[in-house]
């Protein structure tokens, strides 16, 4: 933190910053190329079950509960993605023994409740 304008550095400064930065930039970058690499197959399989009706090769209504399932499943997959992610992250975090917003949360409020205790005993000092 600049003590001078009281803002936040973006630069990370330890090596643990550092190896924290790297972790979720190469996780970001992994999540983003694989939500693109999904929505390009259901793209190309809703494409291929286009052409097998307009071909007559499969009825209307089978294509499109084909992709419905599709769709589901791929939703169903994602979830399970999210949390297996959000369970990696929270490890992570607790490994790099960085608090949560719980723990923030928390201390906010106990810095709070401290500050009024003060104020209470100033006030009865006076």
């Amino acid at each position: 933190m600049d003590t001078e304008t009281g803002t936040v550095s973006e630069e990370p400064k330890g090596k643990e910053e550092r190896e924290h930065s790297l972790f979720f930039e190469a996780s970001r970058k992994v999540l983003l190329a694989s939500i693109g690499a999904v929505a390009l197959a259901q793209d190309e399989m809703e494409d291929f079950i286009d052409k097998l009706i307009e071909r007559g090769e499969i009825a209307d209504k089978d294509g499109r509960k084909l992709i419905k399932e599709m769709k589901e499943k791929r939703k169903k997959h994602a979830q399970e993605v999210e949390e297996e992610v959000s369970k990696k992250v929270r490890e992570t975090m607790e490994r790099m023994n960085i608090p949560t917003r719980v723990d923030l949360e928390r201390l906010a409020s106990s810095i709070a409740a401290l500050s009024q205790k003060i104020d209470e005993l100033a006030k009865s000092h006076k």
